[in-house]
C-alpha cells in the first residue's frame, strides 16, 4: 500500500506556497482585538471547546470566499454588542497582493473587501485571494447531508478555479428566481419569457461541474484508497434534469462534453418538465437540482454503495477527506502554488491508523502552511513535527512554548 499513499500523478510537486503572516481580527465572533504573526509552517492551536479555535480558522477562511464555512450569516459573525467586524491578513509569497481585508457592518448590512487597500470592482474578483482549504469536523455531512451541501462545495471551489463560473451561476440564479416567481403566480406568458434565459448560463454551470468531477474522479479514488487502506470509492455527477429517479436519469456522460451540449439537454429537460413545473409552482429541473453521488465499498467483498444513504460516520468522514484533498489539488493546479490547509479537529472521530494515513498524505508532496486545531496538545507529524504550538482561551491566543 505504500504506493497508494502518494498524491495523484497529475499533481505538481512542491509548488511554492503562499502563507499568512500578520492577522488582525476585530470584533469577529469572540475575538475583541486579536493581533498575531503566523509562522511560515503554520501552527497547532489547542484549547477547550468554545475557546475560539474554530472561530479563528473561520476568520482565516472568510478572507478566501468572504463567507463563513459554517454557513453562518455575516450578521452572526459580529461580536455580541458590536456593530462591525474586520479581518485583515498580510500575505507572503504571493506576487499579486500583500494584504487582504474584509469588514461587515451589521446595521447597514454592508460588506467591504480590500485587496492591497483597494476595493475590487466586484466581490467575485476577490474570491480565492490566497488559496485555502478547510477540513472541518462536520465534513461527514458533506457526504451524508442534503444535495445543497454538495452543490455548495462545487460552487465555492469552481468559483475560485473556473474563470466565469461565478458569473454564470449568478446569472442562472437571477433568472431562476424570476421564473419561479412567475410559476408561483401562474403567469404563463411570463414563465415562457424567462425560460430561455436559463439555458445558456445553466449549460455552462453543468459543463463545469461535470468536467471537474470527470477530471478529479481518479484522484478521489486514489486518496480514498490511501486513507481507507485499499477500499475503493468513486464520485459521479448527477445532473438535475429529470428529477431524482436514478432509473430515469442517465447521469453525466462518461466523457466531458461542451457547454452547448449541456445547454441542449437543459433545454429539452425544461420543455419536458413544463407542465410539472406549472403544477408544482417551481422549476423542477436544472443545475439547482444537481447532486454529487459519492460511493465507496462499505463492506469487504461487496460492491460500492452510496454513502449518502449507507456507511458509518468514519466511512463518510474518509470520503469527505478525499474530497477535500482533491479540492486542494484543484486550488494548487489553478493557482500554481500550495493552498493553506485549515484542519479543524478533523481527526477526532478517525481511528489512529486512518489518522496516520491522512497525516502522511498531507506531508508527502505538499508544502502548504498548516493550521491544526485540537482540544489538547497531540503528537502531530505535520511539517516534520515542527508546527508552532499555540493555546487559545476566551478569544486570547498565546504561545504554548
Amino acid at each position: 500500500m505504500q504506493s497508494a499513499m502518494r498524491a495523484p500523478a497529475e499533481a505538481p510537486e512542491q509548488p511554492v506556497p503562499a502563507t499568512l503572516g500578520r492577522l488582525h481580527l476585530r470584533n469577529f465572533r469572540n475575538f475583541a482585538d486579536l493581533r498575531c504573526e503566523f509562522p511560515p509552517q503554520g501552527a497547532m492551536i489547542t484549547g477547550p471547546n468554545g475557546a475560539g479555535k474554530t472561530n479563528l480558522l473561520e476568520a482565516i477562511y472568510y478572507l478566501e470566499v468572504f463567507r463563513s464555512f459554517r454557513g453562518a450569516p455575516d450578521s452572526e459573525l459580529v461580536r455580541f454588542g458590536e456593530d462591525v467586524f474586520r479581518i485583515e491578513a498580510g500575505l507572503h509569497g504571493d506576487p499579486e497582493r500583500a494584504t487582504v481585508a474584509a469588514a461587515y457592518q451589521r446595521g447597514t448590512r454592508r460588506k467591504k473587501v480590500q485587496l492591497d487597500d483597494r476595493e475590487p470592482d466586484r466581490l467575485a474578483d476577490a474570491i480565492g485571494a490566497f488559496g485555502a482549504v478547510v477540513f472541518h469536523l462536520d465534513d461527514a455531512e458533506l457526504v451524508a447531508g442534503s444535495p445543497g451541501r454538495r452543490r455548495r462545495f462545487l460552487d465555492i471551489l469552481l468559483s475560485i478555479v473556473e474563470p466565469g463560473y461565478l458569473a454564470d451561476l449568478q446569472r442562472y440564479r437571477a433568472v431562476l428566481s424570476q421564473r419561479n416567481e412567475a410559476l408561483r403566480a401562474g403567469r404563463t406568458g411570463v414563465i415562457d419569457a424567462w425560460t430561455p434565459g436559463l439555458i445558456e448560463p445553466g449549460g455552462r454551470v453543468m459543463a463545469a461541474r461535470s468536467r471537474w468531477v470527470a477530471e478529479r474522479a481518479a484522484g478521489f479514488r486514489a486518496y480514498h484508497e490511501a486513507v481507507a487502506d485499499g477500499a475503493g470509492a468513486s464520485i459521479r455527477y448527477e445532473p438535475g434534469l429529470v428529477g431524482r429517479s436514478k432509473e430515469s436519469d442517465p447521469g453525466a456522460p462518461s466523457d466531458p462534453v461542451p457547454a452547448d451540449a449541456w445547454s441542449g439537454r437543459l433545454a429539452s429537460g425544461l420543455e419536458a418538465a413544463a407542465d410539472r413545473d406549472r403544477r408544482r409552482g417551481f422549476t423542477t429541473v436544472g443545475p439547482h437540482r444537481d447532486d454529487l453521488e459519492i460511493r465507496a465499498r462499505v463492506d469487504a467483498g461487496e460492491a460500492e454503495r452510496d454513502l449518502r444513504s449507507f456507511g458509518s460516520g468514519g466511512q463518510r468522514r474518509t470520503a469527505a477527506i478525499a474530497l477535500r484533498l482533491v479540492e486542494a489539488d484543484s486550488l494548487r493546479d489553478a493557482r500554481g502554488r500550495e493552498p493553506v490547509y485549515l484542519l479543524d479537529d478533523v481527526f477526532a472521530e478517525l481511528d489512529r491508523e486512518r489518522a496516520d494515513r491522512v497525516f502522511r498524505l498531507l506531508e508527502e508532496g505538499r508544502s502548504g502552511q498548516v493550521f491544526f486545531t485540537a482540544p489538547k496538545p497531540v503528537d502531530v507529524p505535520l511539517r516534520a513535527g515542527g508546527l508552532a504550538r499555540w493555546r487559545i482561551r476566551d478569544g486570547v491566543l498565546a504561545s504554548a512554548g
